[in-house]
């Protein structure tokens, strides 16, 4: 076996070429041929022919995703569509609006960074030679401004425009739409009155300490593709912005989408309500919505031999049968399911929830038994009040003196 090592002599290193091999059972040095010094070989390994001191520096950059992701704003033509609504005006270094939020949208899907830390990330990527804008244009306060010259009105247009540019390039499906809101939490300071959206309220991340900020999104069934945001105060529940998405879908959209009837929105039954429904029945919408079991305890009673196996989901072994019922006013037609599979988990987690009840009601039976009290946590007793001071001593007349008021652990 071949190798190359080093020795040490006089401050310097001298590389040789070893070749080992056993001589009576143990490895040993056979072959060794003298290479030069440390530096003299490095010299000659990276010397080339016609001169050249050693071979070219390669630089290494990011570029599949980041061109991948410019490529899509530029098949979609994102950046022109946004600088036809704001006007087109240049923030710095003959750099447009668009071009600001088309970057700082890139950076989201590709490495979430902050503005300040923006300019560091595009170092390590391809993006200066992709787009040639010079790396003085990227300081964190021209995307702040940016930002800042787009108003909400304009915001609306601009993600109109990009979904009906969407549907338009990739020939999206929108017979069949889903609609789902929900909340996020936030670390905006509670003393900042500049983002009033962010209020305190039902936050469904259990960050009841923080401002959430509410989230309606309006999606394609056929991959996730979102058509429609709207953002609204955390302490708004979300069954009265429901009526407002619809509405702008319907605004939005009735052309594309094929016109009244033509497409059928999902959602949960969050967004329950008579003068939801309602709306929705004027804005020729169709619908499927969901409603509590405990709403029709008749359906619940039907026997399992009216259902049927579900074709599309046989493999599931999803039964359901089909009927009328009044929801919300209105006799509507209704569909019952059953999934073997999640029957079975409610099933687990509803004993596992009765064992520990269970458990701590036959401990509190012992405890009982026992004579002891209901609650066993220790309890600390207040101090006895101190007798009263003999007569003639400073406060022995009138009420205690704090120094002799009885006193009651916490």
């Amino acid at each position: 076996m071949s190798s190359i090592i080093k020795k040490r002599r006089g401050g310097s290193t001298y590389l040789y070429a070893a070749t080992s091999a056993r001589v009576e059972g143990r490895p040993r040095i056979v072959e060794q041929v003298y290479l030069g010094t440390e530096d003299e070989v490095i010299a000659r390994l990276t010397a080339t022919p016609g001169g050249d001191p050693g071979l070219p520096e390669t630089a290494h950059r990011r570029f599949g995703d980041v061109a991948a992701v410019w490529g899509m704003l530029a098949r979609l033509d994102a950046i022109a569509v946004i600088d036809s609504v704001v006007g087109g005006g240049q923030v710095s270094g003959g750099v447009s609006v668009g071009t600001y939020l088309g970057l700082a949208a890139l950076n989201r899907v590709c490495d979430p960074r902050s503005k300040r830390a923006f300019a560091g990330w595009w170092a390590g990527t391809a993006l200066g030679r992709i787009t040639r804008i010079g790396a003085a244009a990227l300081d964190h306060r021209r995307f702040w401004d940016a930002m800042d010259a787009v108003t909400v009105e304009q915001l609306e247009e601009i993600e109109a425009a990009l979904t009906k540019r969407m549907i338009e390039v990739f020939g999206l499906d929108t017979h069949a739409l889903i609609l789902d809101m929900t909340n996020f939490a936030t670390f905006i300071d509670s003393g900042n009155d500049r983002a009033p959206i962010a209020a305190r309220g039902k936050a469904k991340q259990k960050r009841y300490d923080l401002r959430i900020v509410g989230l309606g999104l309006v999606a394609t069934r056929d991959g996730g593709i979102p058509l429609l945001s709207r953002a609204y105060p955390g302490n708004k529940v979300d069954v009265t912005q429901f009526s407002a998405m619809i509405e702008e879908l319907a605004r939005r959209y009735t052309r594309a989408l094929g016109g009244p009837g033509a497409t059928t929105l999902t959602f949960d039954a969050g967004q329950n309500s008579e003068p939801n429904f309602t709306r929705l029945a004027a804005l020729g919408l169709h619908f499927v919505g969901s409603v509590p079991p405990s709403d029709h305890p008749g359906l619940l009673a039907r026997p399992a031999a009216e259902r049927h196996l579900v074709p599309a989901y046989a493999a599931e072994n999803l039964t359901a049968f089909e009927t009328t019922a009044v929801v919300l006013g209105q006799r509507r037609r209704v569909i019952l399911t059953h999934s073997v599979g999640l029957h079975t988990a409610q099933q687990a987690g509803f004993a596992q929830t009765l064992r520990k009840a269970t458990t701590a009601l036959d401990k509190l039976a012992d405890t009982l038994a026992r004579g002891g009290p209901a609650d066993p946590a220790p309890r600390s007793r207040p101090k006895s009040t101190p007798s009263a001071p003999p007569a003639g001593w400073p406060g022995s007349s009138g009420p205690t003196s704090p120094a002799t008021r009885p006193r009651r652990c916490a």
